[in-house]
């Protein structure tokens, strides 16, 4: 009889303590697949977006090509590509939710910064510069630089005026001189369907047409303004799939040179070009040249952006690039409509960004800001 009232207490108390308990909503798992660009921002805040919605987010690295094949085959909720997905099904809205610089990085035995213009890498990945001496990469790294330098704060971060761009601190103009070895340069390129491909690619034939002949592509190879595989090219220029990979075969080929985002770089030990830009001066790949880069860039409603590669903005850092957030309109109910707009919104917050400011990633604001959360505004159950 005692052991029945004792479990008859004990089941009360339960009773009034699951009442008195607030009622528990179930956290979200979100996935997502895609490009490798905004892969390291994600990685470095998505701990701080379960932390504050309770959620998760799972993200794939494969591409921009694996991020529209998941958008299309609906295999995962938030993808990413870094050029815009043309082809995708009605009610997948483009959302540019990340920014940041694609960084020109190599192994040449020194990790101070080689200047190079646009004209010049062009010929350097196009194939008609082969050797790091090289009369125009001499040119280049001899002589009087110009160079913009921004405000920031006490992170890292840019800080930026009422118009949403850069301030600038100073500029400083040095004067260079660099000797460089009679080596061949091997070249390492994304061999996947890469929206860093394609931005780097158009960036290169909008700022250097005469060199870079071909439009930009996510393929390098359908880009690639000579035949790649004349034989002048086989075993010197050679394709690795995702930035982690190129960086990587890059770190342990000597001589090389490739392109992905400024943290590959820092990881894998390479050095990182500065690049002139249409006012003369070179601009290191930083998320101040992007935003100053940025501010001359057009976006549409649809939140598609039309950069310009001949802004004379003194501290743009020409191969800047945005990642489209790809979701649909309609999600399969309110609580993950919800969080992947709390997603999208926290990406977007400078606290992102400012979790890791050695990324580069750019806070996005002023008229990219504002089309972006009329875009977010619209995702529903």
């Amino acid at each position: 009889m005692k052991l029945s009232k004792s479990i008859k207490v004990l089941g009360a108390v339960i009773a009034v303590a699951v009442l008195a308990a607030p009622s528990a909503v179930a956290a979200v798992s979100l996935t997502g697949a895609g490009a490798t660009f905004p892969g390291p921002i994600i990685e470095a805040c998505k701990a701080g977006y379960n932390k504050e919605s309770g959620n998760t987010f799972t993200y794939g690295l494969g591409g921009s090509g694996a991020g529209r094949t998941a958008s299309d085959k609906q295999t995962s909720l938030v993808n990413f590509s870094d050029t815009p997905h043309t082809a995708a099904r009605d009610g997948v809205l483009h959302i540019p939710v990340v920014a940041g610089p694609i960084a020109v990085m190599y192994k040449i035995g020194n990790d101070k910064p080689l200047y190079l213009s646009p004209a010049t890498i062009a010929g350097i990945f196009g194939g008609t510069i082969t050797k790091w001496n090289d009369p125009k990469i001499v040119a280049d790294n001899n002589r009087s630089v110009k160079e913009t330098i921004f405000k920031t704060d006490g992170k890292g971060q840019d800080v930026k005026g009422k118009d949403g761009k850069p301030i600038v601190l100073k500029e400083l103009t040095r004067k260079i001189r660099y000797t460089f070895p009679d080596k061949v340069i091997k070249v390492i390129y994304r061999s996947d369907s890469s929206g860093t491909n394609g931005n780097f690619t158009a960036a290169l034939n909008g700022a250097a047409p005469e060199v870079w002949t071909k439009a930009g592509n996510n393929s390098f190879t359908t880009s690639f303004p000579g035949n790649i595989n004349a034989v002048a090219n086989l075993g010197r220029i050679v394709g690795a799939s995702g930035s982690a990979a190129v960086s990587a075969l890059a770190a342990k080929t000597p001589y090389s040179i490739t392109y992905a985002e400024s943290s590959y770089a820092k990881t894998n030990g390479l050095a990182i070009a500065n690049v002139k830009n249409e006012a003369g001066n070179w601009q290191a790949p930083t998320s101040s040249g992007v935003s100053a880069f940025l501010g001359a860039a057009k976006i549409s409603e649809k939140g598609i952006v039309t950069y310009d590669y001949k802004t004379t903005d003194p501290g743009a850092y020409l191969f800047g690039s945005i990642s489209y957030a790809l979701v649909d309109t309609k999600q399969k109910d309110a609580e993950t409509a919800k969080a992947v707009k709390d997603l999208l919104s926290y990406l977007l917050d400078p606290k992102c960004p400012n979790t890791s400011p050695a990324l580069e990633y750019t806070t996005i604001t002023g008229k990219f800001r504002d089309v972006n959360l009329a875009l977010i505004a619209k995702i529903t159950a």
